[in-house]
């Protein structure tokens, strides 16, 4: 689908955005047919560096653009839209630009090295893959999953993230790990690995063609040594400090997420227009759906950039997000019923935005595993994320 013939005015806005902030990546990403830009092959992250992608959400003193969440949540709609693939894996590096910037711009005790590392985002198009969580059974969402050893020097860093999108392409992983001081005590610290550093290494993971360009895969780290220079470590005045940033980054990531789902979805009812199927009534209603989940997601964009936070910024994401999913699944099986079934045989795009849709549902948290803390939320208790 070429972007000028895209008839859905929210799709129109998105991508008029995008443009804003990455002038000609529509244009290139649609010089690819979509099955080829999905594909486990594709070049549509080399294409997103080409033309200024990890820097969106880079703040001004760092030569970055410095997106408001609502601008961010466009430019990802609009991503989405035509590969879902790169949305869901450029979601990664910006929750975790996001919550590096804050430390960077709130905190005096960067070292000169993690300053220069983050200053490239924007300037040399550095992609950051995430080590963190992964959203387990049974386990903590904000947990580290990999260990740091204190060595002369550094840390010694063992464990794996699965699946890791980026995997191929990342420039630096990073990851939050929990460490021990002289006195015994546990603290949270944040480490800035290059990705080229000995013991590094990727493991196919990810077997299915659906998102199969976001390179999600098993990276393993062996005896990985990251000098004390990258290391973010908490300090006793400050304990709490790196936790309260993670939460920041999950907001980033459900409200990202979820936005590049809407863009994907945004595609189907899109054609249901081109194509003028069924009636003008029946499209109205199919819109109206999925305008609703547009209209959740920049609304509670609206709220961050104006200041929400904390626990009510975290369940107004994941609202947004669960509201979203389920509009989104009526959106997708009758915009694929109103395509018709000649159509969704002669065409992959159809099939494969509609599976593709389906993927935000796998994201963590499951609702299942977060139903009871915002049960508590809703009659007035913290929400604590487990």
């Amino acid at each position: 689908m070429n972007s000028n013939t895209a008839r859905l005015r929210s799709l129109r806005d998105a991508r008029e955005v995008c443009e804003k902030y990455h002038p000609g990546l529509i244009a290139a990403l649609e010089k690819t047919p979509l099955t080829k830009r999905e594909g486990a092959k594709s070049s549509v992250v080399e294409t997103y560096r080409e033309f200024g992608g990890p820097g969106l959400l880079v703040p001004s003193k760092y030569q970055g653009p410095a997106a408001s969440a609502l601008d961010a949540s466009r430019v990802q709609r609009a991503v989405g839209s035509l590969s879902p693939s790169l949305a869901v894996a450029s979601v990664m590096h910006h929750f975790t630009v996001a919550m590096l910037f804050s430390l960077a711009e709130t905190a005096e005790r960067l070292t000169p090295e993690q300053i220069k590392m983050l200053s490239a985002i924007a300037t040399d198009g550095l992609l950051l893959a995430s080590g963190w969580a992964e959203g387990s059974t049974d386990q903590n969402i904000l947990l580290p999953t990999v260990v740091a050893e204190k060595t002369n020097g550094g840390y010694l860093v063992n464990g794996s993230k699965k699946p890791c999108s980026l995997s191929k392409s990342m420039n630096i992983l990073t990851a939050s790990v929990s460490i021990t001081d002289d006195q015994g005590r546990a603290s949270l610290a944040l480490l800035l690995i290059p990705a080229d550093s000995p013991g590094i290494s990727v493991k196919p993971f990810w077997t299915n063609p659906v998102l199969g360009a976001a390179q999600s895969h098993e990276v393993i780290l062996k005896d990985v040594l990251v000098p004390d220079e990258l290391v973010i470590s908490s300090t006793p005045e400050d304990l709490h400090r790196l936790d309260d940033l993670q939460t920041a980054g999950f907001t980033w990531f459900e409200l990202l997420t979820t936005a590049s789902y809407v863009g994907a979805a945004s595609t189907l009812v899109d054609l249901v227009y081109q194509h003028h199927r069924a009636t003008p009534a029946v499209r109205a209603a199919l819109a109206i759906r999925l305008e609703a989940a547009v209209g959740l997601v920049e609304g509670t964009a609206k709220a961050i950039d104006a200041g929400l936070s904390g626990d009510d910024s975290v369940a107004a994401v994941l609202i947004t997000r669960y509201a979203t999913q389920d509009l989104l699944s009526r959106v997708v099986d009758d915009a694929a019923e109103y395509l018709g079934g000649l159509a969704f045989m002669r065409s992959f795009d159809i099939a494969y935005l509609s599976s593709a849709v389906r993927a935000l549902a796998f994201h963590p948290p499951s609702r299942a595993s977060v139903a009871e803390q915002m049960d508590e939320y809703f009659v007035g208790q913290p929400l604590r994320l487990t």
